[in-house]
């Protein structure tokens, strides 16, 4: 079975330096095995992808990427340095290497301008965005002409954690071990998820996808609350209950949830169609996402789908379907 791996970070030196750290207590030789990872293409990390069996990474810049940028100016000047950069390195590697853009969604005609040319230009199969940009979220109606070009190039968008806190958040006080992946980047995305979808962007795009990693953030295994609690709303205007737009406009990858029973839970939830493969490298262990989906109590049908199939559909990639 080919595997494509659709959530995996990298990093440029210069960028690293100017953007704030993402705010979590990772000790510091974890911080460091990751940066020395993030920067490589050939020490690391493709003997990391032979020796484990996959065949292409689909790279993103590391968050909080252009998020992390305060000025419009430079965000848009920081995106293109990002994306060309990405080009190249696809170039140098064009059978194990895709990627998805950085947008500068400071100024959304720029970001507009700036999708249309990694994907049509550079060949890039979507963006990558790291939740919000300075606490404007993307049901904003400034933001329909981003989405009405995700519509026309068909690519979708990586909706994923690590923007700088846009506000203090009560319930982290004093517990700082839940600040970033371990909880709270979580609930933040998928809040932002839930604002994109309640926000009626699907209705007005209905043509728009947004990829959501971590299992989907939970949400797959919340759809019948949403459902239950949605239907005695006043105000109700979506064209259609919330579950409806998973596994349509919504769809996940498993990364760094290497957990059969959430996995077998998301395939009954939004369906194997829905689901892509990932591993979030550096910052997870390939090997135990590789050994996690071959072992998952799923049908090999829906593994391949998983593995690469669903991958290659969306992001309109192959794969080798031997591993070498």
């Amino acid at each position: 079975m080919g595997l494509i791996a659709i959530e995996e970070a990298f990093g440029i030196p210069e960028l690293m330096g100017r953007y704030p750290a993402p705010r979590t207590i990772t000790a510091a030789d974890w911080i460091e095995d990751w940066a020395k990872r993030l920067c490589d293409y050939t020490t690391y990390r493709l003997p990391d992808m032979d020796e484990h069996g996959i065949d292409i990474q689909v790279l993103s810049l590391t968050a909080p990427g252009i998020q992390g940028v305060t000025d419009s100016r430079h965000a848009i000047t920081d995106a293109r340095m990002a994306n060309d950069h990405l080009a190249e390195v696809i170039a140098a590697h064009p059978t194990r290497f895709r990627g998805l853009a950085a947008l500068p969604l400071q100024d959304p005609e720029a970001a507009v301008t700036e999708l249309h040319r990694a994907v049509g230009s550079l060949g890039l199969s979507g963006a990558l965005v790291n939740d919000h940009t300075h606490g404007s979220y993307l049901d904003d109606p400034r933001y329909d002409t981003v989405w009405a070009a995700f519509e026309e190039l068909d690519v979708p968008l990586y909706l994923h954690p690590g923007a700088p806190p846009a506000e203090p958040w009560g319930v982290l006080a004093g517990r700082p071990e839940l600040q970033g992946p371990l909880w709270s980047w979580g609930a933040e995305t998928s809040g932002h998820a839930l604002r994109i979808l309640f926000g009626g962007v699907f209705d007005r795009h209905p043509r728009a996808r947004v990829i959501l990693g971590h299992m989907g953030e939970s949400l797959p295994f919340q759809l019948a609350r949403l459902d239950s609690r949605y239907a005695p709303q006043a105000d109700r205007t979506l064209a259609r209950k919330p579950s409806a737009y998973f596994g349509s406009n919504i769809l996940i990858t498993t990364s760094g949830v290497c957990s059969p029973a959430a996995l077998a839970g998301a395939v009954l939830s939004i369906g194997a169609d829905a689901i892509m493969f990932a591993v979030d490298y550096p910052f997870e262990d390939t090997g135990e996402a590789v050994r996690f989906l071959d072992e998952a109590p799923i049908s090999d049908t829906d593994r391949a789908k998983i593995g690469h199939g669903n991958a290659g559909r969306v992001l309109h990639l192959s794969a080798r379907h031997n591993r070498p």
